[in-house]
């Protein structure tokens, strides 16, 4: 799947693993901006989530990287929920890459991934520091939903879920 303006800024999206050489930096790169958008440093006790890399792999999960040229730019994943949800995590697009629809390339493949893996609705958490990440899922017709998660109860969290 690709998407983009012109040649020089198509998005190729292809699938990975978190734990992979390409992977691995753009989540660490991820988690890092999270963390300052947060003002949680590294070492404190909400520096962690409940997800682990092979919650993201087959056959329950997928990881997505995207592509522009020869650059990994972008990132994300579907882990397994319950038997017919799926949830999102590790969006994530390069600052140098952003406003170019990007991440909504990513989301659409992240949710074709999520049908052939059986899920018929997806989940997800973001916060009120990522008003951009709001905007994409609530245009792609993501609705609030009650918290839930590791991070359910907390106050800056949103939480919002998609039939597919």
């Amino acid at each position: 799947m690709t998407k983009g303006g012109d040649v020089g800024d198509t998005l190729r999206i292809e699938v990975d693993h978190p734990g992979s050489a390409v992977g691995s930096p753009l989540v660490a790169a991820q988690w890092r901006e999270l963390l300052v958008r947060y003002g949680v440093g590294e070492s404190h006790p909400d520096a962690t989530d409940d997800l682990e890399v092979d919650h993201l792999a087959p056959p329950d999960g997928v990881f997505l990287v995207g592509w522009i040229g020869d650059a990994p730019v972008a990132c994300g994943g579907v882990r397994h929920r319950d038997l017919l949800t799926g949830e999102v995590k590790r969006m994530y697009v390069e600052p140098g890459h952003r406003g170019r629809g990007h991440s909504r390339t990513l989301l659409l493949a992240l949710e074709d991934h999520a049908r052939g893996l059986g899920y018929s609705r997806l989940v997800l958490e973001t916060g009120t520091a990522q008003p951009e990440a709001m905007a994409l899922y609530e245009s792609e017709g993501y609705a609030r939903i009650p918290g839930y998660g590791f991070y359910g109860d907390a106050p800056h969290v949103r939480c919002y879920a998609k039939d597919l």
